[in-house]
């Protein structure tokens, strides 16, 4: 909460009376200090305030070395403070940053005060690697004592970061711990070379990819990099994850461990075809993957990094014919699913905060909850529905990835308008699925001609209509898609066996929209015929003066387009151009 002037001089007078301790530190700073000596400063603050179970830690500017108040210029610019919020946000490697930047004056001078929060129960807070705190008024390395002390608080309630004392080196798979010391090399990169991870013993690895306690073990460990033959050190979980096909098709299999190299083998078991989407006006298909592969390995990761281990159950990925439903035990931990596709919400906490810091020190997952929103972006990217979250079965998160167009209206729509706001293509997203929205998003999708239609029946608006008034009038006006032009001109040409210049133009100008000049008319035409001939529709056998057009042998055949959205079903023949697809 953002604290009023009166209450900034009470805490400063308050602050000062207590001078410097291990949650407050005090800087002279007359104009500039260091942004990465704040940093650091944030790193001990926060921590040392999680210790004392304190909600903030301070950084003040404006007090000299000889506790006098004497003012600063440091951060006088709104920019500044909120370039300094970014850059420390981007480098503490947990995602933290600086809560509130405030200005107060205290006996007329300029004073600005860093509200630091504390670290969150079980994650200690890093500055570009080294974690940082204090010893009275200095800046020193965070001990192993306070860092285990930090980590503990959350053990009781942790599964992933209990030891498991049975298990050894030995138990863990040597491919995996090979990957892992890549994903740690590529998040750390260029600040940790990687030939300085590979040179660590893999005792020395694990440690600093924050896999192990004092050496041991843990169950996190064991689920991203244990051999297959280690399963029995998780018992009574299954630590499995189930592929299953379904449709007219049938096929299972099991994926044990190690995760972190089963989630790349599952993943590449969906079949990913290709799909054909027809954009408005063009003739040429736009190909896209039915899915797309990070996206996959998104929702793994986050099936694996935030299930509830305690249920016992295994992870299950269902693939439909056009969707794939990935199904994990415990409810959505932090927040609602529609705060992160909007960018809206960062996680406070999670269900395995052991797990989640080391999946993030193997790069596989960011602690900021980008996860959904990419996901949301590479569906939009693509053309296709957004991901589904259904939360209506207790103790269940069911997230489906749509791999197929549901209505061609809002395919095209993001074609066409790539300017779309995120809340307006998620409302979109809505209507298409026949689901509900609020009366307000509804009102604003109707106003600006993206929907029509009264609840329950609302639908989105065909682009060429929602821009017209009278139908009367969006008939001679609309641009038809230039395959209803080619049609045209192909059957003529069968029919005939030939055209020149003039008989394209008394063909196809009256069919054109009264929208366009005379000038824009013929160059529509001349593009058409330049698209046809370049695709192997039509050729030209006279002149480039006086031409003679006729179908070329690959244009010989119906110029009918398939509806957007039809799957390339593989077969060899289909690649004669856009004139006949």
């Amino acid at each position: 909460m953002t604290l009023t002037s009166d209450e900034l001089t009470e805490l400063l007078d308050r602050l000062l009376a207590g001078w410097e301790n291990e949650v407050v530190e005090f800087k002279e700073a007359a104009r500039q200090f260091s942004a990465d000596k704040t940093g650091e400063y944030v790193s001990a603050l926060s921590n040392e305030a999680n210790l004392r179970g304190l909600a903030s830690g301070w950084l003040v500017f404006g007090v000299s070395n000889a506790r006098q108040v004497v003012g600063t210029t440091h951060l006088i610019d709104v920019q500044q403070r909120q370039a300094l919020k970014h850059h420390i946000h981007q480098s503490i490697d947990q995602g933290l940053t600086v809560r509130e930047v405030y200005e107060v004056m205290h006996s007329g001078m300029r004073m600005v005060l860093l509200e630091v929060p504390a670290a969150r129960r079980g994650i200690p807070i890093s500055w570009k690697g080294d974690y940082r705190a204090r010893a009275g008024e200095s800046l020193v390395p965070l001990s192993l004592d306070k860092l285990d002390e930090i980590r503990r608080q959350t053990i009781s309630a942790d599964w992933s970061a209990v030891v498991v004392p049975e298990a050894t080196l030995a138990h863990l798979d040597t491919a995996a711990i090979v990957r892992a010391r890549q994903g740690f090399a590529e998040r750390y990169s260029p600040r940790i070379p990687a030939a300085d991870v590979d040179a660590w013993d893999d005792a020395t690895f694990l440690s600093k990819a924050r896999l192990t306690r004092d050496g041991q073990i843990t169950r996190a460990a064991l689920l991203l990099l244990g051999a297959d033959t280690s399963t029995h050190l998780l018992t009574p979980h299954p630590a499995q994850m189930t592929w299953k096909l379904v449709g007219e098709q049938r096929a299972n299999e099991h994926f044990r461990l190690p995760f972190l190299l089963n989630t790349t083998a599952l993943a590449k078991r969906i079949r990913n075809v290709q799909l054909r989407l027809l954009p408005p006006d063009e003739l040429i298909y736009r190909e896209i993957s039915k899915y797309d592969e990070r996206s996959l390995l998104e929702a793994l990761y986050n099936c694996i990094a935030h299930q509830d281990y305690t249920q016992n159950s295994r992870i299950i990925v269902t693939e439909h014919a056009d969707r794939i439903v990935f199904e994990s035990v415990g409810e959505f931990f932090d927040g609602a699913p529609d705060d992160y596709a909007l960018d809206e919400r960062t996680p406070r906490q999670y269900r395995n905060p052991f797990l989640v810091e080391a999946m993030t020190e193997l790069n596989l997952i960011d602690q900021m909850g980008y996860g959904i929103h990419r996901m949301v972006q590479d569906q939009v990217r693509r053309f296709l529905p957004l991901p589904d979250y259904d939360l209506s079965t207790t103790g269940e998160v069911k997230l489906t990835i749509p791999g197929a167009v549901i209505d061609e209206s809002y395919s095209q729509l993001l074609m066409v308008r790539t300017d779309l706001p995120l809340e307006d293509v998620l409302a979109l997203d809505r209507v298409q699925k026949g689901l509900d929205i609020s009366e307000k998003a509804a009102r604003h999708l109707r106003r600006v001609g993206l929907i029509e239609g009264r609840k329950p029946h609302r639908r989105i608006t065909p682009r060429v209509a929602a821009a017209t008034g009278a139908m009367a009038d969006y008939i001679r006006t609309r641009l038809q898609a230039d395959v209803h032009y080619a049609t045209l001109l192909t059957d003529f040409l069968r029919a005939q066996g030939h055209a020149d210049r003039s008989d394209v133009e008394a063909l196809l100008r009256p069919a054109l929209s009264e929208a366009l000049t005379e000038q824009q008319k013929a160059t529509k035409i001349t593009n058409l015929l330049t698209k046809l001939r370049r695709h192997g529709v039509i050729v030209n056998r006279g002149t480039r003066t006086k031409p003679r057009w006729e179908l070329s042998y690959a244009g010989d055949e119906d110029a009918q387009s398939e509806p957007i959205g039809k799957k390339d079903d593989g077969d060899s023949d289909d690649a004669r151009g856009p004139g006949s697809a």
